[in-house]
């Protein structure tokens, strides 16, 4: 597996919404991480996709994560589905081919953010895996009700060939070099305090 490349990657952000918000493991982790790994998306240039299961019955995503979704500069896309895996919808394939086009042989990779490990997301994952995306899941952006059910599924999703990072990692194999033109902000944006659950 390759180091992250900014021209290639994209934050999807799977269903950070109201109902599941209150019935995770450490709701406050994921949400703060999930804030500043959108940020850190800003400073790189690095599209998103957000997802939302149902928000008719689940709610919308929780307001944080839609105020730093909402402020982006870059390109983003958010979708409705009813398919618990994001791959269910053949609108979000779309959108990633939207967010990064034309890149011929070389690899989307797919930066995961979002709940719940063990339906969603680890759906979600393993059919970006199977459909040859690489994929990247931020171990402390994603969570579910439960710590067993959070703990095996990230689990089962590094067996299926998921690589398990965090947001810094992200963002330094983003900027490669302190000379990067982002790096001072990407460095203030760290120094604000790290995320706590």
């Amino acid at each position: 597996m390759e180091l992250l490349d900014a021209n290639r990657s994209i934050v999807a952000v799977i269903d950070l919404q109201g109902r599941l918000m209150d019935m995770v493991v450490r709701p406050r982790l994921v949400i703060d991480a999930t804030v500043r790994l959108l940020k850190l998306a800003d400073l790189f240039s690095v599209p998103v996709v957000m997802t939302e299961q149902y928000p008719k019955g689940i709610g919308p995503t929780h307001p944080e994560v839609r105020a730093a979704y909402d402020a982006l500069t870059t390109h983003k896309n958010a979708m409705e589905k009813t398919a618990f895996g994001c791959c269910g919808d053949s609108q979000f394939e779309a959108l990633l081919k939207e967010a990064r086009p034309g890149l011929g042989k070389a690899k989307r990779q797919i930066v995961v953010a979002g709940i719940e490990a063990h339906v969603c997301v680890m759906q979600t994952v393993i059919e970006l895996l199977r459909s040859e995306h690489q994929v990247f899941v931020c171990w402390e952006c994603v969570s579910g009700r439960g710590e067993e059910y959070r703990r095996h599924a990230l689990e089962r999703m590094a067996q299926a060939g998921a690589v398990m990072t965090n947001h810094e990692s992200v963002a330094f194999e983003w900027a490669r070099d302190k000379n990067h033109p982002q790096f001072k902000a990407m460095s203030t944006l760290m120094k604000e305090g790290q995320p706590t659950g």
